[in-house]
């Protein structure tokens, strides 16, 4: 009789997960192919397992392989991390028509893509507080070459960046008040140089982007520009344009970076307890950095990096759910 107890408890536990799973149905969530996207795609795995018990599976994703995938084909059912400027035009079309819903429209703060100094250097020279302030002073950021000069980096040749840069650089008229336009020639060679010179206390002008390792371990300063954002259409017509496609670039402060976490239609309506979830669930800026910094440091992977999120920012994650799929994530 023990043992016809014991089995009957098994069975009955077995079919309680069985319909715990089928609740929430399976689900495939896209790992992209960087860091903060891999990590955000670990701990929405654990949460729907874990806490909604559901079947989830970890696809391979990139930007825009995975937003075509999803809108022709329904798979996978999330993308945490969708940069949507890429895909800006489509995604509107795909929402307008009912396949895809942007459910998160936040879930990282302040975040984005812009010019940044060292914090020594807004420190040491507090009067910098715009990028108008910054182009008075090419003094303050001389270039290697010529010490007459102010160095502005930009980015490396190739990158869809190069060209705003360059743009900009011709809207704020930088050549004639003093600045030299630098290409790194790689991310390597953008990486080393801010590195250097903030481990150097050197003092370091320009274009990065959030949320990365670097601006987390730097505490790097985004400089607000000093301007207003142009409009989509001089930015999407002129500033993202090759030189010889835009004469005359209007200064502008960056376009607003658009990352969104979007869901199929299918699980939006198969799982309520998902797409509530994943609506959400916001991680502070600083924090996500912070995990950027701990995954290089570590060399630790999405997976790792999700076991040190869940351990460490309890007050954070907690917030996103109920108080009794919370117990479950932290048991």
């Amino acid at each position: 009789m023990k043992k016809l107890g014991m089995i009957a408890a098994f069975v009955a536990g077995f079919f309680v997960t069985a319909n715990a799973h089928a609740a929430c149905g399976s689900i495939k969530i896209a790992e992209m192919n960087w860091a903060s996207a891999q990590f955000m795609a670990h701990i929405d795995k654990i949460f729907l397992e874990k806490g909604y018990g559901c079947n989830v599976e970890l696809v391979s994703g990139a930007t825009m392989p995975t937003f075509t995938s999803m809108n022709e084909k329904g798979q996978p059912d999330v993308a945490p991390e969708l940069w949507a400027n890429a895909v800006r035009v489509p995604l509107k079309k795909a929402e307008g028509e009912g396949r895809l819903h942007s459910i998160n429209t936040a879930p990282i703060t302040e975040l984005g893509e812009g010019w940044w100094i060292p914090p020594q250097t807004a420190k040491k020279h507090p009067n910098l507080k715009t990028v108008l302030d910054v182009l008075k002073h090419p003094e303050l950021f001389p270039h290697p070459e010529d010490k007459s000069k102010g160095a502005f980096v930009g980015c490396p040749a190739g990158w869809g960046c190069q060209l705003v840069n360059a743009n900009l650089f011709r809207a704020f008229d930088m050549k004639k008040k003093g600045w030299l336009l630098v290409d790194p020639g790689s991310a390597a060679g953008l990486d080393g140089s801010m590195a250097k010179a903030v481990e150097r206390g050197q003092n370091w002008f320009g274009y990065y982007w959030s949320p990365t390792a670097l601006i987390g371990k730097y505490n790097m300063v985004k400089l607000p520009f000093g301007v207003p954002f142009v409009g989509s259409k001089h930015w999407d017509g002129c500033i993202v344009k090759p030189e010889q496609e835009c004469a005359n670039p209007k200064p502008s402060s960056w376009t607003k970076s658009a990352v969104y976490t979007v869901i199929t239609d299918k699980l939006k309506k198969s799982s309520s307890a998902a797409a509530n979830y994943l609506k959400s669930r916001v991680y502070p800026g600083k924090v996500m950095n912070s995990m950027l910094v701990y995954m290089q440091a570590n060399q630790a992977d999405g997976a790792d990096a999700a076991a040190e999120f869940l351990k460490k920012h309890g007050n954070i994650w907690k917030k996103w759910v109920p108080a009794d799929v919370a117990a479950k994530i932290k048991g």
